[in-house]
Formats: C-alpha cells, structure tokens, sequence
C-alpha cells in the first residue's frame, strides 16, 4: 500500500536532522531569551552548497503538499556571509530552484528604512514585504534581494506562511533588477 505525498513529507521532515540537534548558543541577556544561534554545519548537507550568483529563474508555485515550495516563507539554517561553516535559524522566502536545490532569499524583522543609505553602501537591498504567519509577534518584514541562498529540502525544518502573489511579484521585480 502506498503513502500519500503528503504524508512522506512529514515523515521526511520528521526524521531529518534539526537545528536542535546541533550545538547552540544563546546569547546573553535580562528577559526575554535571545535567538539561538546554531553552531557549524548545517543539518542536511555536510557542506553549505554556497550562494546562487547570476540571473535566477523565479517561479510563484506553493502548493499545499506539505513540502517547500517558491513562493513559501519558511524557516531554515541560514549560514552566514563571512563564515559560512556559522549560521542561524531564520525564515527565508523561497523563490525557485537550482537543480535538487531551493532558491531562497532571507528575511528580517529588522527595518533597514532608517539605515537605507548604510545598506545600499555595503550592497544589501531589502524590499518590504509586510507582516505574515511566518512572524508569531507579527511584526513587519523585509526581505533581502541581492543575497539568494542555496538550500538543501530536507533543512527546512518548518513552513511558516505563503506570501500573495502580488508582494511576491515585486520582491521577484527587484530581485531581477538587482541581478539583471
């Protein structure tokens, strides 16, 4: 008898390595628990696959299947720029594929409108995107554009929404500006 899709995904997810398998480290402070920041490799690959670099094929295909899909935000192990064997977990917009590989694009709550200038100078560029399920405090998000990550499937550890169509559609206008 044969399993559903669905249900092989779940499975799929259920088994694979987490981010809570992994050392962390979290930061200090008074009250609230800071972000744990995730310590080596990431679960999945033995090796970060590196950034995409050139003009990606974006494509808006989320479907209910319980597998990432573009146009998606989920949360992943996002290594980082300087040292990428380092990261932490965050949620990530998906936005195609690159082989066996999902196209992603990081997000933050953080508002980069006040520091636009400072950005743009060390050649980050970011495009509002509102608040969503992806955010339980729901706060504002913005994604980044010019840094499009290479991620393994089976290291997204949870989906946290689907963005419209519509917003999708501008973060992909910018995205092609960006890297056209």
């Amino acid at each position: 008898m044969g399993t559903a899709p669905g249900i092989r995904g779940w499975l799929r997810r259920l088994l694979s390595p987490r981010a809570t398998d992994a050392p962390t480290r979290r930061a200090r402070g008074a009250g609230r628990p800071a972000p744990t920041t995730v310590l080596g490799r990431p679960p999945g690959r033995a090796t970060y696959a590196g950034d995409f670099h050139g003009i990606p094929d974006l494509a808006y295909s989320p479907r209910p299947d319980g597998r990432p899909d573009p146009g998606e935000i989920v949360w992943t192990w996002v290594p980082y720029e300087e040292d990428p064997t380092q990261g932490k977990d965050r949620p990530v917009l998906l936005v195609g594929h690159d082989g066996d590989l999902l196209l992603a694009l990081p997000l933050t709550s953080k508002d980069h409108d006040r520091d636009e200038a400072q950005e743009r100078r060390a050649g980050r560029e970011w495009v509002d995107i509102g608040s969503g399920g992806w955010d339980r405090q729901g706060r504002p998000s913005e994604v980044r554009v010019n840094r499009i990550l290479r991620i393994d499937p089976a290291a997204v550890r949870r989906e946290g929404a689907v963005l419209d169509r519509a917003t999708f559609d501008v973060v992909a206008a910018a995205v092609r500006a960006h890297h056209g």
